[in-house]
């Protein structure tokens, strides 16, 4: 089996950009993590291309080969739709075709244009995410959503919404090199508490923004690697998806997330790790609440103690465990068909020493990436590790 080399990635800047088409985000990503790798398209043997909303968004389908045109790439293109986890899931299904030897050199990545559709539309096409019968047509949106589950991991665990907002605070921080991030601000404890409350315990500060943009890395094998002389220090060693029922009510836990806890533990045991293995992670934060929950199910802390995280430390980029050193999708962004592979890319740069927050990340081996879609009822779990 071969093993997975991350020759290039490149990202477009995360932000508004209403005017630009996915086809024009995604071409600049793709283009930049080709030039990177130093790999012209027509090595390229197949696109596997995340993407949620394309239809709503710009009535596009069948983008897979559209977004392989933008880039000048001549093979099978495939799109994939997992809500907010489709490029992991396309990561994953790249990272498979390469081990099995079906291809050499691949391109994966995602793209979502969003601020086109203003706050309201981009907030009922995210819906879509969720079970339309039993539901949105009861008026659930998911920041109702996740407000229901940070009231039950509260009622179970303890916490506050002040354990909350330093998890945004940390984030915003963390952001503030990163060129590609839509936030690169500083914010308090307390003007994240007295910012407006969108779905009482989460505020405006609790949640990501609607963003636009793209991602995309170019996966080799390690042969391939050797023969075209490329520096890929960084391999994907741990791949795993987890799934859970679609809604929150058919749930057993509110205050879990079995989906993560499936996929970490699959990751964990290709790579022949565990979480006490893991140097710096980059997690699905669509919510403050979000990166609570996904810290405990990665294994990192028990349930109950990963609320206290962030205000701790130890989650900072100066703690034992940096989470989200590109700031996460909290400040980052979450254009969310592109956001999977934007977290495998922000942790080979942290792992490769290019990532502007990498001094935090100094001395780190292995990273993980974790990726979710709607309430968490899919999940990806990717682990890399510096392997030359």
């Amino acid at each position: 089996m071969s093993e997975v080399r991350i020759a290039g990635g490149g990202l477009t800047r995360f932000g508004r950009f209403p005017d630009r088409t996915g086809r024009d985000l995604f071409a600049e990503a793709g283009l930049a993590a080709l030039d990177e790798a130093g790999v012209d398209p027509g090595e390229i043997e197949h696109l596997y291309f995340g993407n949620f909303m394309g239809e709503l968004a710009e009535h596009q389908g069948h983008m897979g080969p559209q977004m392989a045109e933008a880039v000048g790439v001549r093979a099978p293109a495939t799109r994939y739709e997992s809500a907010c986890a489709s490029s992991g899931v396309a990561v994953r299904e790249a990272v498979r075709t390469v081990r099995t030897g079906e291809a050499d050199v691949v391109l994966v990545g995602g793209a979502e244009r969003m601020t086109n559709m203003g706050t309201a539309g981009a907030t009922e096409g995210l819906s879509i995410a969720a079970d339309d019968l039993y539901e949105i047509r009861a008026g659930m949106t998911f920041p109702a959503a996740y407000a229901l589950m940070a009231r039950a991991y509260f009622e179970e665990f303890g916490g506050s919404a002040e354990d909350l907002a330093h998890v945004a605070v940390k984030n915003h921080e963390h952001a503030l090199p990163n060129e590609h991030a839509q936030f690169r601000s500083s914010i308090t404890v307390e003007e994240a508490l007295d910012a407006p409350r969108i779905a009482d315990p989460l505020g405006l500060y609790d949640s990501c923004p609607i963003t636009d943009g793209a991602s995309a890395a170019v996966l080799v094998s390690d042969d391939y690697a050797e023969r075209a002389g490329l520096d890929a220090p960084v391999a994907v060693t741990g791949t795993g998806q987890g799934g859970d029922n679609l809604a929150l009510q058919d749930r057993e836990y509110f205050a879990r997330s079995p989906a993560t806890a499936d996929a970490a533990e699959e990751a964990y045991a290709d790579a022949g790790i565990g979480p006490g293995d893991v140097d710096v992670a980059e997690v699905h934060d669509c919510f403050t609440i979000a990166e609570v929950l996904a810290i405990e199910a990665l294994g990192f802390y028990d349930p109950g103690e990963g609320i206290g995280a962030a205000r701790r430390g130890e989650t900072t980029r100066h703690g034992d465990l940096p989470v989200n050193l590109s700031g996460g999708l909290k400040a980052k962004g979450h254009p969310v068909g592109a956001t999977g592979v934007a977290q495998v890319v922000s942790l080979a740069r942290l792992l490769s020493g290019t990532h502007p927050r990498a001094s935090d990340a100094s001395g780190a081996r292995v990273g993980l990436a974790h990726n979710a879609g709607g309430t968490v009822a899919s999940a990806t779990v990717h682990v890399l590790e510096v392997v030359a």
